[in-house]
């Protein structure tokens, strides 16, 4: 498909831009537009924009060149869409709650054809507004907030920023905790606006989290972690930093422990989401809402007792 640039009609201002490209863009996956918005390929007025951007009349939209054969996304399957259908454990008139699998990234990117965002929304095609509200890491599980309107969606991000929203994770830590509860206050590295972009620097951010031991096991301890900021992988490198690895975590963890783990039936990184409390402000009392470990999870943790000593420490 040949590139174009067009300007915003009369009539089309205050329309979303991804909705705008989906009629203007017929037969270009939906994967494939949002990773040409999240990339800067396609540019409004000259400049790169979030897919919640409204138009604004004469706004000049640019977009390049689109071979579809070479970058066409992956179909989502029914399965993944019923493995999401059946992850919603809870929804109102203005949100959606999912526990999502770990393993399942949260929106595409350049190596994931699609995300949970993504397959909700083909699930619920009649639905004309559903945002993520906040991030998790794929290879995390549990409370993932969907925004089912912009009035709503504005209100948790004002929460968030407030510090209003309780995110409550699960972990299974390499060791036996011995520091009590401890609140983390180490400053990370993070990126910019766009880690593809020439122009990303790195810089470091706060980043605060509380931990608090929750069970020991020969060799492992299950904690809580609260966090009052959401910088990427910021549980994980913050247990790391503390000399209790995340069990399962691929990039900040102990591997050869974790190929112990892993002939143990332990194929994924122990770090859930296991709850979420917020108060929209037509809510009476605060909704918390909690999720289930996996039973993977479940299983591998009823097991500890009866393997000590298979794993040093």
């Amino acid at each position: 498909m040949n590139g174009w640039t067009k300007f915003v009609l009369p009539g089309r201002e205050g329309q979303r831009i991804d909705n705008y490209l989906f009629k203007q863009l017929k037969g270009v996956p939906k994967g494939l537009i949002y990773r040409l918005l999240r990339t800067g390929k396609i540019r409004v007025n000259g400049k790169r924009v979030k897919q919640t951007y409204r138009l604004q009349e004469d706004d000049e939209v640019k977009i390049p060149n689109i071979d579809i054969t070479e970058n066409r996304v992956a179909k989502i399957s029914e399965t993944v869409k019923q493995k999401i259908n059946n992850n919603i454990i809870y929804e109102d008139q203005n949100v959606i709650v999912i526990n999502k699998p770990a393993g399942l990234a949260v929106h595409p990117g350049s190596k994931v054809a699609y995300g949970v965002i993504e397959v909700l929304r083909e699930l619920r095609s009649n639905t004309e507004f559903l945002e993520l509200v906040h991030r998790l890491d794929r290879d995390t599980s549990g409370c993932l907030l969907v925004a089912k309107n912009k009035i709503t969606l504005n209100e948790l991000h004002e929460l968030l920023r407030a510090k209003k929203i309780d995110k409550k994770y699960l972990l299974l830590v390499k060791g036996e905790w011995d520091l009590g509860v401890v609140n983390i206050d180490t400053p990370l590295q993070t990126r910019g606006y766009d880690a593809e972009a020439d122009d990303a620097k790195n810089s470091w951010k706060e980043a605060y989290t509380t931990f608090k031991p929750k069970a020991f096991y020969n060799g492992f301890s299950l904690l809580t972690a609260h966090i009052e900021t959401g910088r990427t992988h910021q549980i994980r490198i913050h247990a790391a930093q503390s000399g209790y690895p995340i069990v399962g975590d691929s990039k900040h963890g102990d591997f050869a422990f974790n190929r112990e783990c892993k002939k143990m039936g332990l194929k994924r990184m122990f770090l859930h989401a296991a709850e979420i409390s917020y108060q929209l402000s037509d809510m009476p009392e605060v909704n918390r809402v909690k999720a289930p470990l996996s039973d993977e999870l479940t299983t591998f943790i009823e097991g500890l007792d009866q393997r000590k000593g298979e794993i040093s420490k």
